[in-house]
């Protein structure tokens, strides 16, 4: 059963293989090597197979991660079909067995050189290798390349960096045991193994220390004090092994004898025979095997779990991409168009399902722009912020023509109200124009849906089809809005139920300029004295005006010959080409301006309500309302009927997306299979 586990996980590594280190979605338990190039890692390696088979030499050797998969498996009798009892076999070659050792090494190199050509590149993609062999305990290890400090030859510049990346791919994952190879003769505080490992995994609960070379110490010195923990202290603990010397290799020395010249070393050194059981080749690869599986055991459920979690994630992205053969392009174009106008009458109507609590949209914004931004828009133009009450009296004197006006001018009131009216037109257009972003912005939040990533020619068609559509419907909306405005300077309705009348108005006026006089005080008795009654703008229903010229201290001509002498005013000069009116009001002008001013406020307030009412109905009409019942008819007319194919060529993007989530999927499907039955 506990072998079983191994071979699970090997089965997953498998499934997996095909996507690369960088975007396996899995976690999964295995022992990664690291150490630094001279550490002594392959030895370690080819002592655990018992066969020499990895490619040796100078310079990085490990130039791609290597998945070594041992399984163990019985001697069987040696037929046609088993010629041997050890074989090898690569992913990248299924089917193939390699009995000779040396061929593996010579594929290695072949593999390795394929992806990161004859110079010392590196590259991130592994060899799978799977070793079967009645000698080998079943167990999962991740060869990386050795770290260096220098490059030599013509390695690239940033060598150092970019295997320290590539390391810190494999050992950062929780899930990957740290096997950190040092060589015993140097000092392990510069361990460059160690010093990896114990920066994604400080606390050294999931590193496992290796010692190499322990037969070349100096004459009495060991590596006890390191194996009971007391120099740098590993939960998993240390293991020293002796390998092969170079010269030993070179002579071709057989790796069994080398493990038998390790056993004896062990069992005869005084520092070693009492713990020689756990020290070397054959205890470590027990180890491993050991905490392999109990890793694999405490991780299963979890990694079950991530599996259908991750499973349902990619399924559903793939669901989103679409299938190849969804029907006849045609029906697609007709679906696509159908949910696109169905999805743009529900954001506008504030029935999408995707409702945001985070902001307004859709309609709730274009609510926004008619009672917040446009209503006060309007409310704030006010019309004596362009309108002196020096223009008043102007206006009011040249309505009256030639001769000297008897009553209050309603002409003057009218050419005023007409001016201020007019105002309303420029806010009111701006109003369709952001109503008309908003349609805009609906439309850009629709487009954002995946089936338009998958269809950029139809997303760039239906976008250019729907503004111009939107710009069209902007015209009548314009000029339904500008006309509205135009009505209401057309006829000034002076019998409105809510308009201030003429002779309120007077009243009103002749209250406030009596509150404002001076109290005259009787010297003799103390009490105010009475003010003569406002006849003529109180007791007559409409106040006469005053005589132009009548009044001799003030009004409109004798202010302008104020400044002139008797002698030069007896001469009758020409009147200037600009005459203007002075800027002091007589008591009587004063108060027929603020009548007129009385006037313009209430009518212009009546109008401002009825604007403020009326745009937003012009607005929805033939804007909001009129895309929400047309935009179908616009878009089967524009698209339905254009060349359908050209409209459905899928994006570069989405194609290699598509392969890779069905990557993904598949391979995720198998490891679902996998674990099932675990």
């Amino acid at each position: 059963m506990d072998q079983q586990l191994i071979s699970t996980v090997n089965r997953l590594q498998d499934a997996f293989a095909t996507l690369g280190p960088t975007t396996n979605p899995i976690d999964l338990p295995q022992i990664t090597v690291v150490g630094s190039q001279s550490s002594g890692k392959s030895s370690v390696l080819e002592n655990i197979v018992g066969r020499d088979f990895l490619p040796r030499g100078t310079g990085i050797v490990t130039r791609r991660p290597l998945v070594l998969q041992l399984i163990n498996r019985p001697a069987t009798e040696k037929s046609d079909d088993a010629p041997a009892d050890e074989w090898g076999e690569f992913l990248h070659l299924p089917g193939q067995k390699f009995t000779d050792f040396n061929k593996i090494r010579d594929e290695i190199v072949r593999e390795t050189e394929q992806k990161t050509g004859k110079n010392a590149g590196i590259s991130n993609n592994p060899i799978n290798l799977r070793i079967f062999s009645p000698k080998v305990l079943t167990l999962t290890l991740v060869d990386l390349p050795g770290l260096t400090k220098v490059p030599v030859g013509d390695q690239p510049k940033d060598i150092e960096r970019m295997i320290k990346e590539m390391v810190l791919k494999y050992i950062t994952k929780p899930n990957a045991i740290i096997l950190a190879v040092t060589a015993a003769n140097t000092d392990l505080a510069n361990s460059d193994g160690l010093k990896l490992a114990r920066e994604v995994d400080p606390e050294g609960t999931r590193t496992i220390g290796v010692l190499t070379k322990v037969d070349l110490m100096d004459q009495g010195t060991d590596v006890v004090d390191i194996l009971a923990g007391r120099v740098i202290p590993l939960r998993l603990g240390y293991v020293p092994v002796i390998n092969r010397g170079q010269r030993d290799i070179e002579q071709g020395k057989a790796i069994t004898s080398a493990l038998e010249h390790e056993r004896e070393f062990f069992e005869n050194h005084s520092s070693y025979r009492a713990k020689a059981q756990y020290c070397g080749t054959p205890f470590l690869a027990r180890k491993l095997n050991m905490i392999l599986m109990h890793h694999i055991k405490a991780t299963l459920p979890d990694i079950k779990q991530r599996i259908q979690s991750t499973l349902g994630k990619y399924q559903l992205e793939l669901a989103q991409l679409g299938d190849n053969t969804l029907g006849s392009p045609s029906s697609i174009v007709l679906n696509v168009i159908t949910e696109f106008c169905n999805e743009y009458r529900t954001i506008l109507d504030g029935n999408s399902q995707e409702l945001s609590s985070m902001e307004l949209s859709g309609g709730a914004r274009i609510s926004f722009v008619f009672h917040e931004l446009y209503s006060n828009g309007i409310k704030a133009v006010d019309p004596f912020d362009q309108v002196k009450d020096v223009d008043i009296r102007t206006i009011l004197y040249n309505s009256s023509g030639s001769s000297p006006a008897l009553f209050v001018g309603t002409t003057a009131f009218e050419v005023i109200v007409k001016q201020q009216i007019k105002r309303f037109e420029e806010p009111s257009l701006k109003c369709v124009n952001l109503v008309y972003d908003e349609l805009v912005r609906i439309l850009s939040q629709i487009l954002q849906k995946p089936v338009f990533k998958r269809y950029p020619a139809l997303k760039e068609r239906l976008l250019s089809v729907v503004i111009h559509f939107f710009k069209q419907s902007l015209v009548p909306t314009n000029k339904l809005v500008a006309d509205l405005v135009s009505m209401e300077s057309a006829y000034i309705n002076t019998g409105h139920p809510d308009f201030l009348s003429g002779h309120r108005a007077m009243a009103i006026v002749a209250e406030r300029m009596q509150a404002s006089k001076p109290v005259q005080v009787d010297p003799k008795t103390g009490k105010p004295v009475p003010n003569a009654p406002q006849k003529d703008l109180i007791n007559s229903p409409i106040a006469p005006m005053p005589g132009l010229g009548q009044d001799e201290n003030g009004g409109f001509f004798n202010s302008f010959f104020a400044t002139k002498n008797k002698k030069k005013m007896a001469a009758m000069e020409a009147p200037p080409a600009v005459l203007k009116a002075s800027g002091v009001l007589s008591e009587r002008e004063t108060a027929e301006t603020e009548v007129i001013k009385l006037l313009i406020s209430s009518y212009f307030n009546i109008v401002k309500r009825t604007i403020i009412d009326m745009v937003p109905k012009a607005v929805m009409l033939n804007l909001v309302i009129f895309s929400k019942d047309e935009m179908q008819r616009e878009l089967l007319e524009k698209l339905y009927k254009s060349d359908v194919d050209e409209l459905l060529k899928e994006s570069d993007v989405t194609l290699n997306r598509r392969k890779e989530v069905q990557k993904m999927v598949d391979s995720l499907q198998t490891a679902s299979e996998i674990v099932a039955g675990v």
